[in-house]
């Protein structure tokens, strides 16, 4: 009887402790990986939570080899991945739960096409995000073309504002970061290309390839020739040196937390394919082995709040990816970039170029083809047909060597993406 009694208090201790294991969430992230936002991840953003959730963020190698092992087990004890686009895709999407059902999305329909990872139905949720964008000293906005919305502009009328700044201050005063640290290849691979070519990779060399390189030309004839020194377009701003950049929302900051009423952040701008712009997208998704798929479809659902949003932002410095009121206490430099990166993220004509993806150790070459391309054409002033059909070769290269498929706004490829 002692016996008996005794095992059955096991057993029922076991299944206790089943069934709470089972209620905690294990949230695999590759994103949020530093002690302190990995804490401020658990303090601020799930303590919201109805549920119980184990926060985890991981490197990409373990998140990728623990979840593979479940996958092919066919169960395990993930509940939810927290992954950039890129990680996402280069998953089966028959792997991931669809979650069209859950009613949940990002403001930008873009974001959510994205999302579905090329099938019918959302394969992640958009989470949050991160870009470049442009900035401008606030004494540039009256030589504005006549008609533009600087929350709209072309490449055309950048080129024209540039030049009206030039002509009116007598120095070219458009800031851009061509040093050896500036993030110049990011322009050109998320934001000029797919703003002319609606590609990257495919469109490398085409007639419409010329044309965008034809549109910097113009554009660099009114920029500052120190810039192939300016790294962090943020100095240049406050300096004065530039009155209108491009660059990342980080490499921004200080000159908007120094000096918030004195600068203005906007949109890039768009050209005959588009507005290109280039998103940091990470996303949420449900694996197809989760434990308990109503807990992690609530957590899902919980990440996609606004106030769950506004945390994240403060947790991660990573922007809403839904429609949110700024609070008020947010930095600065938070308050002007939110609004421009959500305002270029939701525009009708948005055109995201994607980080690159597949290229494993050859990302630093595939970088180097856009770097070279950019010195000999603009600084150099060598033809740019010559020069873009010299780069295709290297590229090419690349492509077959890593055998990575095409990204977007690039169609998709069956294998290496190919340089047309």
């Amino acid at each position: 009887m002692t016996i008996k009694s005794t095992l059955t208090g096991a057993a029922i201790a076991a299944a206790l402790l089943s069934t709470s294991a089972a209620a905690e969430v294990l949230f695999w992230s590759t994103q949020a990986k530093p002690v302190e936002e990995a804490q401020a991840m658990r303090e601020q953003v799930l303590s919201g939570f109805a549920g119980e959730v184990d926060y985890q963020p991981n490197d990409g190698g373990p998140w990728i080899t623990r979840l593979n092992a479940e996958l092919e087990a066919g169960s395990g004890s993930i509940g939810v991945l927290g992954a950039l686009h890129g990680d996402f895709s280069a998953m089966d999407p028959e792997n991931l739960v669809d979650l069209d059902d859950l009613g949940v999305s990002a403001a930008s329909d873009t974001f959510n096409s994205l999302a579905m990872l090329g099938t019918d139905n959302m394969q992640y949720i958009p989470w949050m995000q991160a870009s470049y964008i442009m900035a401008a000293n606030r004494e540039a906005l009256p030589y504005l073309p006549d008609g533009a919305d600087i929350n709209a502009l072309t490449y055309d009328q950048l080129i024209a504002w540039a030049a009206n700044v030039h002509e009116a201050t007598g120095e070219p005063r458009f800031g851009f970061p061509a040093g050896p640290n500036g993030l110049k290849h990011r322009f050109f691979q998320g934001y000029l290309y797919p703003s002319y070519t609606d590609g990257v990779v495919r469109t490398f060399a085409s007639e419409a390839a010329v044309g965008a390189w034809e549109a910097f030309r113009e554009l660099w004839a009114h920029t500052n020739p120190g810039s192939t020194n300016f790294s962090f377009m943020q100095e240049q701003l406050l300096n004065g040196d530039a009155w209108i950049v491009f660059d990342h929302t980080s490499r921004l900051a200080q000159a908007f937390n120094d000096r918030p009423d004195d600068f203005v952040a906007f949109p890039a701008p768009a050209g005959p394919t588009g507005r290109g712009f280039m998103p940091v997208i990470a996303g949420v998704a449900i694996p197809a082995t989760a434990p308990d798929m109503d807990e992690a479809r609530a957590l899902v659902e919980h990440m996609l709040l606004p106030e769950t949003q506004i945390a994240t932002l403060r947790a991660t410095n990573f922007f809403p990816v839904v429609d949110v009121e700024l609070p008020d206490d947010l930095p600065p430099s938070v308050q002007a970039a939110g609004a421009a990166v959500a305002t270029m993220s939701a525009s009708p004509d948005a055109n995201p170029g994607l980080l690159p993806a597949g290229l494993g150790d050859k990302g630093g070459e595939f970088n180097r083809v856009f770097v070279d391309t950019f010195e000999r054409i603009i600084l150099a002033g060598q033809p740019i047909e010559a020069v873009l059909e010299d780069q295709k070769e290297t590229l090419m290269r690349i492509m077959e060597e890593t055998g990575a498929p095409c990204w977007a706004p690039d169609a998709p490829s069956e294998g290496a993406c190919p340089v047309e």
